[in-house]
C-alpha cells in the first residue's frame, strides 16, 4: 500500500514468477475497482436484498476501494519506471517515490477511517481530525521531496504507524460504546454489531506495519492474498450493516399530565397479561414501580430549566397494555423508538425508565420473547406436539436462531438444547 520497495525483488524472479505476481497484483487492483463501482452505481443490495445500508457508509467504502485501486495503478507505473533507476537508493531519494508514498498513505488512511467511523451509527463522527493529524506526515514528506533524507523518512514512518495505533485504540473504545448503545435501543442485534470493524482495523494496522518492516517477495504474495480477503470482508460488512437511527439530543415531550390521566383511566379498564407461573425460577429483572420518578439530566430538560419527571407507574402500565398484552414484542426488528411511539412517549424517557429498573431495552424485549418461547414450548410438550426450536424462535420474534440462542443462554444459564432436554425429562 504505502511502501513499494519490497516488491522490487520481483525483477530477480523468473519470467513465470513475475507474470504470476503481476496477475495477483492485477486482481488485487481490479477487485476494489469493481467494489467501488458497485457501491456507487448499484442502488440495490446484491448481498442482502432486505437490508438497506447507510448511504454515508457506502460512499466512504467506495472511496476507500477507489483509492486502493488507484494505488495499485500508480505503483504499477512506478514499478516499470524503476527500471530506469540504478539502485534502491536512487528510488528512495526520488521525489516521485516520496510523493506516491505520501499521497497513498493519506488517501488510504483517510478513506479507511471514514469507512470505519461510518459503521458506528450512534452518532455522526467526523473524519477531518484524521486528515488534520496527517498534516505533519505530509509536511515531512514535502521536506523529503526537497531534500531527501533517510532519517526524515524514518521519522515519518514512525509517525504514521503511531497515528494508526492511536486510531485503532480509539476504534476499540468507540465500538464498545456503540455496542452499549445498540443494547439500549435494539432487541435484534443480528448484523448490527460492528466487532468486525475492530478486526478490519487491526488487520489493516498489521499489514501497514509489516509493509515497512518486511522485505520478502514471499511475504508480498501473502500480503496480496490477504488484501483479497480483506476487501471481500469489508464489502460484505458494508452491505449487511442496516441503516439505524441515532438518538437526537432533543425529542418530543413525554406524556403530559392530562394525557397521563386519560391514558391511566383507559388502561385501568384494559386487561393486562401476566407472566406465566412456570417462569418463576427464571424470572428476569422486574419491570415495576420500585423507583421514584427521577429527574431527567440537564441536557434533557426544557428550555425553561424546569425539571421533567417521568411517571414510572404510567410507563409500566403502558408497556403492559401496548407491548405485553398485544404481544408487540414478537415483531421482528422492534426498536426502542417504535415501542416508545406505541405507548405515547419518546425513547429518551423510555430508555431512562429501563435504566431505573436496572435493565436495558434489549434485556426487556428478550425476556418477553424468551418467556413466550418457554410458554409455547411447554404447551406443546404437554399436548405431545413436536416442536422445531428454530421455527418457534422465529415465532418468538427472532430473525436469527444464533441471536436467540445467545439471548436464551444469557437468560436461562444453559443452552436451548440442554433446557429442552431437561424440560422433556
Amino acid at each position: 500500500m504505502c511502501n513499494f520497495v519490497p516488491e522490487m525483488d520481483i525483477f530477480a524472479q523468473t519470467p513465470i514468477q513475475s507474470i504470476l505476481f503481476l496477475i495477483l497484483y492485477g486482481v488485487t487492483g481490479v477487485m476494489p475497482l469493481f467494489a467501488a463501482v458497485y457501491l456507487l452505481l448499484r442502488r440495490g443490495n446484491a448481498f442482502a436484498p432486505d437490508i438497506t445500508p447507510p448511504v454515508r457508509l457506502r460512499r466512504w467504502a467506495a472511496s476507500f476501494f477507489a483509492m486502493s485501486a488507484l494505488g495499485h495503478v500508480w505503483w504499477l507505473l512506478f514499478y516499470f519506471r524503476f527500471r530506469n533507476f540504478h539502485s534502491v537508493d536512487d528510488v528512495l531519494h526520488s521525489a516521485s517515490y516520496v510523493a506516491i508514498v505520501v499521497f497513498d498513505c493519506v488517501a488510504l488512511l483517510t478513506t479507511l477511517a471514514g469507512t470505519l467511523l461510518s459503521m458506528l451509527q450512534d452518532r455522526r463522527r467526523r473524519v477531518w481530525p484524521v486528515f488534520v493529524a496527517l498534516i505533519p506526515f505530509m509536511a515531512l514528506g514535502g521536506v523529503c521531496m526537497v531534500k531527501p533524507s533517510q532519517a526524515i523518512m524514518f521519522i515519518a514512518s514512525l509517525y504514521i504507524q503511531l497515528l494508526y495505533v492511536l486510531f485503532t485504540v480509539y476504534m476499540v473504545f468507540a465500538v464498545r460504546g456503540y455496542g452499549r448503545w445498540l443494547n439500549d435501543n435494539y432487541a435484534d442485534l443480528e448484523n448490527k454489531k460492528v466487532w468486525l470493524s475492530q478486526v478490519v482495523t487491526l488487520v489493516c494496522l498489521l499489514l501497514f506495519i509489516l509493509y515497512f518492516l518486511v522485505d520478502s517477495i514471499l511475504f508480498m504474495y501473502l500480503m496480496h492474498f490477504t488484501e483479497i480477503v480483506l476487501f471481500s470482508l469489508l464489502l460484505w460488512r458494508v452491505e449487511t450493516l442496516p441503516q439505524l437511527d441515532g438518538i437526537p439530543m432533543s425529542e418530543a415531550l413525554p406524556l403530559s399530565g392530562s394525557m397521563a390521566t386519560e391514558e391511566a383511566d383507559s388502561a385501568s379498564t384494559s386487561k393486562t397479561a401476566e407472566a406465566p407461573a412456570v417462569l418463576a425460577k427464571a424470572e428476569a429483572p422486574a419491570v415495576s414501580a420500585m423507583a421514584q420518578a427521577p429527574d431527567v439530566p440537564p441536557q434533557k430538560q426544557l428550555a425553561s430549566a424546569t425539571p421533567i419527571n417521568i411517571d414510572i407507574d404510567q410507563i409500566e402500565q403502558q408497556l403492559k397494555e401496548h407491548c405485553v398484552a398485544t404481544q408487540l414484542y414478537l415483531q421482528h426488528d422492534l426498536t426502542l423508538q417504535e415501542l416508545a411511539q406505541t405507548i405515547g412517549t419518546n425513547r429518551s424517557y423510555l430508555s431512562l425508565y429501563f435504566s431505573r429498573q436496572g435493565i436495558t431495552y434489549n434485556i426487556y424485549i428478550n425476556n418477553l420473547r424468551i418467556n413466550y418461547f418457554i410458554s409455547r414450548y411447554q404447551e406443546a410438550a404437554r399436548a405431545g406436539r413436536p416442536v422445531i426450536a428454530q421455527q418457534l424462535a422465529s415465532d418468538s420474534g427472532y430473525r436469527s436462531y444464533s441471536t436467540f440462542s445467545l439471548a436464551f443462554k444469557q437468560r436461562m444459564g444453559q443452552s436451548v438444547t440442554a433446557w429442552m432436554r431437561e424440560t422433556g425429562e
